[in-house]
């Protein structure tokens, strides 16, 4: 019968584990404490690319093997941070309503994009290491 118990020299997963249990407990909170209507929201939609780009992030702190971990342009996150506040108070600044769904897509794109970069270096450091 083969040995269940990891060799050595793999790398711990602990921390893996532990930080992908925390983004699931994040989104099933979303998830759970949010209505049925809550959904058809853009801000909604911010919520969830949000957790999506924190899971990137924390992946990067997280992975050790990394030598030089990418990074996304910081103009890039500073916009989708001002367009996902705008989509959240789009009432106190009285934006229309398509402003503010214009708003919530964009801060959406801007974190998709910015995942899009960080996961690209992952992988890219993945086929490199091979």
């Amino acid at each position: 019968m083969p040995d269940a118990r990891p060799s050595s020299d793999a790398p711990p997963r602990r921390w893996t584990i532990i930080a992908a249990g925390l983004l699931l407990l994040a989104l099933s909170l979303v998830v759970l404490y949010t209505g049925r209507t809550a959904f058809f929201s853009p801000v909604a939609l911010v919520v969830v690319a949000a957790i999506g780009l924190a899971a990137v992030l924390l992946q990067f702190r997280v992975r050790r093997d990394v030598a030089s971990p990418g990074r996304a342009p910081l103009w890039l996150n500073a916009l989708g941070i001002v367009l996902a506040l705008a989509s959240v108070f789009a009432d106190v600044l009285r934006l229309s309503p398509a402003a503010g769904d214009v708003a919530a897509l964009g801060a959406v794109g801007c974190f998709a994009i910015s995942g899009a970069v960080l996961l690209r270096t992952l992988r890219a450091h993945r086929t490199a290491s091979k």
